[in-house]
């Protein structure tokens, strides 16, 4: 798990240094570079399973679009407008969200303590994005790059409740494929109109090649099978904490590699988020265990 957190913060990292490229294109190539990877692994099982594709085609066209094709285009636009810090921290908060969304339209009854570490992964978000002045709510100068997060924590946490719902009717590496062959698809217009706005960006940075075969290769691939691998030996609730350090490394690594100053207000709301995420999806497993037990 330790090198999952280190891809996934990779994904923020790398976006942050790249972002001179625009946010479509920087997802659309990303998605491109993972379809590659991922063809010869899925397409045996996706082929043997496409009329089950075709049977759920609505809730899987919706777990495409929430998950894979705009999830991390708004990081990646965010990124344009504010750190990787902050972007990390506001990604930590996609759990308390699931949560109450899950109350919301799953009709999950959720503990007290578990609506109480929902309300304390907010207020650390909020603190960041506030830069530590919470009692000045009222007159909060949005980051555009804050704003653009909610969509990426919104559509994150809609996914996740769907692949609750739906995700085990599809094959692993499969589903996968072809949703990151619909998102390219998807995003390929986008990404012309993108260019006929701002215009062709330049590839010839080395860097760029680089940074796109990473985003492409360890966090949509790699990250992913260590991933599967981890909820399959700890369990999916004790594999997911561990993403919840996604702030401490990405702070970190933009410390080191981005000169990013990390803010004492930054870490008091890492460290708010985390406890609260914690306390939410933790009290929820101990109440599933104890009604098992009963």
């Amino acid at each position: 798990m330790i090198f999952v957190v280190i891809f996934y913060a990779g994904n923020i990292l790398i976006g942050k240094a790249i972002n001179e490229l625009p946010p479509f294109t920087i997802a659309f190539f990303r998605l491109l570079v993972a379809f590659v990877v991922l063809l010869p692994i899925g397409f045996r099982s996706a082929w043997k399973n496409r009329a089950k594709f075709l049977e759920y085609k609505k809730p899987f066209l919706m777990m495409t679009l929430t998950g894979i094709t705009f999830f991390n285009t708004f990081i990646y636009g965010a990124l344009q407008f504010t750190t990787s810090s902050s972007v990390s921290v506001l990604e930590s908060v996609v759990p308390a969200m699931t949560v109450v969304l899950s109350a919301v339209i799953l009709k999950e009854r959720l503990r007290t303590i578990q609506w109480g570490g929902v309300v304390l992964s907010l207020i650390g978000a909020v603190w960041v994005v506030m830069d530590g002045k919470i009692l000045q709510l009222t007159a909060i100068d949005w980051n555009v790059g804050d704003i653009i997060m909610i969509g990426a924590i919104v559509s994150w946490a809609i996914y996740s409740i769907l692949v609750k719902q739906y995700m085990h009717l599809f094959p692993s590496y499969g589903a996968i494929l072809v949703m990151t062959g619909i998102s390219v698809i998807v995003l390929c217009p986008i990404v012309l109109i993108e260019w006929a706005i701002l215009g062709l960006p330049s590839f010839d940075s080395s860097n760029f090649i680089i940074g796109l075969l990473y985003l492409g290769i360890f966090p949509s691939f790699i990250a992913l099978v260590f991933y599967n691998r981890a909820v399959d030996v700890l369990g999916a609730s004790q594999a997911s904490i561990f993403l919840n350090f996604l702030p401490v490394a990405t702070m970190i690594g933009a410390y080191i590699w981005l000169d990013e100053v990390i803010a004492v207000t930054q870490i008091i709301g890492a460290l708010a988020v985390i406890c609260g995420v914690i306390i939410t999806t933790q009290a929820g497993v101990k109440q599933r265990v104890l009604k098992g037990i009963g």
